[in-house]
């Protein structure tokens, strides 16, 4: 997708302080420490189904499996990083209605869920708590962390919209379709902090979401790029408030608007590096 080298362009040329790092893909076994193999085997084989390729929504590719390997690298990566530096993103990720055994909505691997799943083979008790403010439920990371009693899950997103089929998270806010930003803001402010007094994380994965604008496509809200800064301002304030080590990932975005999703990407990345610069 055009977005990825997009926002990658923006954002190192706005700001040459942000170091980017390039990955390996993610391993077999790491893979396998959340996906089934005949799934993944599927992929690298081109045999998902008809049906199964039609609910991920993207036609076989001899790179599928390797593509999003590397996207799933880099979550690895990035929270790594942001255990030792206290911020980090991956320019791609949050990959989110993947299950263990299948993709859903252009989501192939569930990179979140590896990403967790293979820190806690040195910290089996790393507290980590999911923000999702995409504007489409994290189903597929809602369900492979369900029974992991130290992952606190938080979603924020249309209610009537894709996926039809919504698995409980920790704390779902489902809000109406076509929302305006004043009253998401409202619900994000009302409904966000209390969930770091009841998870109290050690890392945070935080699912942006570029796909609440107004002329996103799938999204079905009404945000402004106005609207999503001063989101943006809010998650990363109470992230540095509680001094919590955060992963920043992009989740989805299909604006109308040649470049918008990418320069909507991009401005997350950038008012994080605005924040871990300035005083508190």
């Amino acid at each position: 997708m055009e977005k990825f080298p997009e926002a990658h362009d923006i954002i190192v040329n706005k700001c040459a302080e942000i170091e980017v790092i390039h990955v390996e893909p993610a391993s077999m076994e790491q893979l396998l420490c959340v996906h089934d193999r005949k799934y993944l085997e599927a992929i690298r084989d081109g045999k998902l189904t008809r049906y199964d390729r039609n609910r991920l929504g993207l036609p076989h590719d001899p790179r599928l499996l390797e593509r999003s390997a590397m996207e799933t690298s880099g979550t690895i990566q990035a929270a790594e990083a942001a255990l030792k530096d206290g911020i980090a993103a991956n320019l791609a990720g949050g990959t989110h209605h993947a299950f263990a055994n299948r993709g859903l909505g252009f989501c192939v691997l569930n990179d979140i869920a590896v990403s967790i799943v293979n820190l806690r083979h040195r910290d089996p008790e790393l507290h980590v708590m999911v923000i999702d403010t995409d504007a489409h439920q994290g189903n597929g990371t809602h369900a492979l962390l369900r029974e992991d009693l130290f992952a606190f899950t938080y979603s924020i997103h249309v209610g009537k919209n894709y996926p039809a089929q919504k698995e409980p998270g920790d704390y779902d806010v489902p809000l109406p379709r076509w929302v305006e930003g004043a009253e998401y803001l409202r619900s994000l402010e009302k409904t966000l902090p209390e969930t770091f007094h009841r998870a109290e994380p050690d890392l945070i994965y935080w699912i942006a979401g570029a796909d609440l604008h107004i002329d996103d496509r799938f999204g079905q809200m009404k945000l402004t790029e106005a609207d999503m800064a001063t989101r943006d301002a809010f998650v990363l304030d109470l992230v540095r408030c509680w001094e919590i080590p955060v992963v920043i990932l992009y989740g989805g975005g299909y604006n109308r608007s040649a470049g918008m999703t990418a320069r909507l990407h991009a401005n997350t990345v950038l008012m994080a590096q605005q924040f871990t610069m300035s005083p508190q």
